[in-house]
């Protein structure tokens, strides 16, 4: 019997991103360079931004998309949301950050811009420093580049790292009679979004084990866990509980994307391979009532508008 598709929606909220394309010899050393730049980037809420694998491309990825120096390439995303103040400047430092320490460093790896707009960081030159005064601006595979002399040969990386804007917070929770029918449907969605082009799912293999809401009775605390859904907490005399019969675990995917319709697509797809899970009650998602974000994404595709 296939999971009961919740009535609701999920809130999506506006954010500043990048998106850049990562190369490197083979697959074993792409995989070591994205593992490494999408690190410790699952929530801005600790993290310095939102960041992840949106699919690989060229020789044994999506050979639809060509790389420009013909080598196995991975397309990475990081996101901020728009409403902070400083999103032009943390996005810089953390992409900086991310690139120097995490790409520069992995062998044989390469770093191109995917967003051409008239926004952009100097992020080439940046990292160029690195070389000492022995980098040189030079033009390859028709781009334009710094080329860095490194111990292990040299590292391209194109002059410009365009910023523009994107969405985070499209999300669906997967409401299982146990922990592993939970994670089950969960995994399922999470290989049909990554079928989708333009959409990160920024934490652990794409789930999210610990659902939160915002605020706490700390004052310290930003989040907290989401009690109202927890199932160890569903008897609790000071807990409102929520969640429907049979219920023991709940597992959340996270996805931010390029555009409303990307996360429109990737929603749909997750649903669609997670639905048959055995175990799994029912499809649902989080949100704000229209607070945090005007962008929804609704579970029933007749109900959703136009992206």
């Amino acid at each position: 019997m296939a999971a009961r598709i919740d009535d609701t929606y999920a809130e999506a909220f506006k954010s500043i991103y990048v998106e850049l394309l990562i190369t490197a010899r083979d697959r074993t050393w792409l995989e070591h360079a994205v593992n490494a730049a999408t690190g410790h980037g699952s929530s801005t809420i600790m993290c310095d931004c939102e960041a992840g694998l949106d699919r690989y491309v060229g020789p044994g990825g999506d050979e639809s998309f060509q790389t420009p120096d013909g080598r196995p390439g991975a397309v990475v995303q990081m996101h901020l949301p728009r409403f902070r103040k400083d999103r032009v400047e943390a996005l810089e430092k953390a992409a900086l950050a991310r690139i120097t320490q995490n790409v520069l460093t992995a062998p044989t790896a390469a770093c191109f811009n995917l967003v051409d707009s008239d926004t952009y960081y100097h992020m080439g030159r940046k990292v160029a420093y690195f070389g000492n005064g022995f980098q040189t601006r030079e033009e390859r595979y028709g781009r334009k580049v710094w080329v860095v002399p490194i111990l292990g040969g040299e590292f391209i990386i194109d002059r410009r790292l365009g910023y523009t804007d994107g969405l985070m917070g499209g999300n669906l929770w997967l409401f299982g009679d146990s922990v592993d029918s939970a994670l089950a449907g969960a995994e399922r969605g999470v290989q049909a979004v990554h079928d989708v082009p333009g959409v990160i799912m920024p934490f652990p293999g794409g789930v999210a084990g610990s659902g939160s809401t915002a605020g706490s009775k700390y004052k310290f605390a930003i989040a907290s866990t989401f009690t109202k859904f927890c199932p160890t907490l569903q008897d609790h005399p000071d807990v409102e509980a929520g969640l429907p019969d049979g219920v023991k675990s709940v597992m959340e995917i996270i996805m931010n994307g390029k555009d409303l319709q990307a996360i429109i697509d990737a929603t749909q797809a997750a649903i669609k391979a997670a639905a048959d899970t055995p175990g799994l009650n029912m499809i649902s998602a989080g949100n704000y009532g229209g607070k945090l974000g005007k962008s929804l994404v609704y579970l029933h595709p007749d109900k959703q508008p136009a992206a």
